[in-house]
């Protein structure tokens, strides 16, 4: 990659910084500066060779500061990165300039009675052991919280383990505050409170640098990880279905998940038999008896153990989401996936017929939700990857059919959202937190910078 920004401007940032700490190894730069983009090959073609040309790690938010108003005044285009572990190059700088490693912001500034307030950098499953004595816990995260920050999930996110109950990050009162700092010659902070939080969800660090985060948390309860194997796919989604929907069962999981992607599941395969599909689900400890009685005959368990997801284990929840075609493409580099959202007033109607129209290509597997109150399913099928052309003919016969589509395969914040815009609110903010369009440059496509 040829970078976008001269020697000259990034030696003058360099110096502008002071004693903070800047990484210039090529190699380290490059192996940062990616993500798990290439969980789909037409990413993996756009992005491969992009790269930022430092890193710069701040101690704390002065530092950030200093680093956002250098940038402002020299130009710098500027990415903030934090675990890595997003699926769409959202932390990966498309025109070079400074990968800014937030993941120093880690500590909790307090936590109350149903509110964590904490820095960004802190990592979900680090974020968790700390409140476990407590009796509280995060009411969501995703399938990589060993390795996530809680500042990449509310940029890059939209939702995960505990949306069966919570729904997703854009539901209101999924975040209660965000505090960003602006990129401009005098940046400000910025605290924004309520709905007003939203304008940094899932923008992919385009509307500020995010410095700390106010966060809801739930009762954190014994979860128990249990496997149910069924002969037909269609019985473990409608199992799934209607445990999701019994709101006296306390649950933080229910993935439906088709033969033959169990048997990519390592340490999960003793427990499915051939040809069986699976339904993979998390279970509060008082409510496993009554998720017994509804399942009934149905299917057979055949993993019940408490979650553990200590260094050395394996939870049941890295099964799930995103870690189901991670699973796969360990083994198979020739598949990828999709983001689908299932309509909730025809859903088993709906996943029966993708299913029919899509045997052998499209291997199902689904993620109970909520969205507005509503029970539905966000699917996440692996695909057998046939060509970039007869991937969008897949996805077109999805959206003709009113299953909606999320495209995995795009990297700006409106080709990736199922509406195809981006929010209103959020290219409003953008012009106001980050005039010179320096913040991860061309992710946010719709937005033009106001002048030089």
């Amino acid at each position: 990659m040829v970078s976008e920004v001269s020697a000259g401007a990034l030696d003058r940032l360099v110096a502008d910084l002071g004693d903070m700490t800047v990484i210039s190894d090529h190699k380290v730069v490059r192996r940062r500066s990616r993500d798990f983009f290439w969980y789909s090959p037409i990413l993996n073609d756009l992005l491969n060779d992009k790269s930022a040309d430092l890193i710069v790690v701040p101690r704390d938010e002065r530092d950030v500061l200093r680093l956002a108003a250098a940038c402002a005044r020299h130009r710098v285009p500027l990415t903030v990165r934090a675990g890595g572990t997003g699926n769409y190059g959202q932390a990966v700088p498309l025109q070079g300039g400074v990968l800014l490693d937030i993941m120093a912001l880690s500590a909790i500034e307090w936590t109350r009675p149903g509110t964590i307030r904490v820095g960004a950098g802190a990592k979900l499953n680090a974020i968790d052991a700390d409140l476990q004595p407590t009796g509280w816990e995060l009411r969501m995260h995703p399938s990589t919280k060993r390795s996530a920050t809680i500042g990449g999930f509310v940029a890059g996110g939209s939702g995960g383990i505990g949306s069966v109950t919570y729904g997703g990050l854009r539901e209101p009162g999924n975040i209660q505050a965000a505090r960003v700092v602006t990129v401009e010659e005098t940046p400000r902070i910025i605290e924004l409170r309520g709905e007003a939080a939203q304008k940094i969800n899932r923008a992919y660090g385009t509307t500020g640098i995010i410095t700390a985060l106010e966060m809801p948390l739930a009762p954190a309860w014994r979860w128990i990880d249990v496997v149910v194997c069924f002969d037909d796919f269609l019985d473990a989604v409608a199992v799934g279905y209607e445990a999701a929907l019994a709101d006296g069962i306390t649950k933080k999981l229910l993935s439906p998940v088709s033969w033959p992607l169990p048997s990519y599941f390592g340490a999960l395969r003793p427990c499915v038999a051939e040809g069986q599909s699976i339904l993979i689900a998390m279970i509060a400890e008082p409510s496993l008896e009554s998720f017994k009685s509804l399942l009934g005959r149905r299917g057979t368990i055949t993993l019940e153990t408490p979650t553990d997801d200590s260094p050395g284990q394996v939870p049941l929840y890295e099964y799930s989401w995103n870690h189901t075609t991670l699973q796969v493409l360990k083994s198979d580099r020739t598949v990828t996936y999709l983001q689908c959202l299932y309509p909730h007033d025809a859903l088993m109607e709906k996943v029966a017929e993708m299913r029919a129209l899509f045997p052998d290509e499209v291997l199902q597997h689904l993620e109970f939700i909520r969205f507005g109150g509503r029970v539905t399913c966000s699917g996440l099928p692996v695909v057998r990857y046939r060509g970039a052309e007869r991937l969008n003919e897949i996805i077109r016969m999805h959206e003709e059919r009113g299953v909606f589509i999320a495209n995995p395969h795009v990297y700006t914040v409106e080709d990736g959202s199922r509406y195809k815009r981006v929010d209103a609110d959020q290219l409003g903010f953008k012009r106001e937190a980050d005039p010179h369009n320096l913040l991860n440059p061309g992710k946010m496509r719709s937005f033009v910078a106001a002048g030089p």
